[in-house]
């Protein structure tokens, strides 16, 4: 059982690590590429989709970091297990205080009604989401790590 949950939250955890290094070197280049209004649209649709999907994702992907360190608390790697899961408690931190908050301006913006700074906020968004991927990244490696 143990082994399952093992491999069942690297799994998870290595899904979220690459859809937002998806997000980081693919999706927001493409995005930026179109021109003005269509650039911003897209950064406003996706917003709202990853918005809506990502907070499961971290949070489940958490919950499934406890539940792994928690029944191994004995095994070999549980240490590096346990600082996993306080890196991604740091990422949702940084999520909640950081990223969130202009994410929620963002998804509601149209060409219309957009602020003269918006790309100025999504840079700093953009910023703030390198800082992230590099936190959830170093506690998947940490996850693979406890495996071996």
């Amino acid at each position: 059982m143990l082994s399952t949950l093992e491999v069942v939250t690297t799994v998870i955890v290595g899904l979220m690590v690459g859809v937002e290094l998806s997000v980081s070197f693919v999706i927001n280049p493409i995005l930026n590429a179109l021109p003005e209004d269509s650039a911003q649209l897209g950064h406003a649709h996706g917003g709202r989709m990853l918005g809506a999907a990502m907070p499961v994702w971290y949070i489940g992907s958490l919950a499934l970091i406890v539940a792994w360190a928690v029944a191994g608390w004995q095994h070999d790697g549980a240490g590096l297990v346990a600082t996993a899961g306080g890196l991604l408690v740091l990422s949702v931190i940084m999520s909640v205080l950081l990223l969130v908050p202009i994410n929620n301006r963002n998804k509601t913006w149209t060409p219309e009604n957009r602020p003269a700074d918006w790309k100025e906020q999504l840079d700093r968004w953009n910023r703030f989401h390198y800082v992230r991927v590099a936190v959830i990244t170093a506690a998947f490696v940490l996850l693979v790590s406890a495996l071996a």
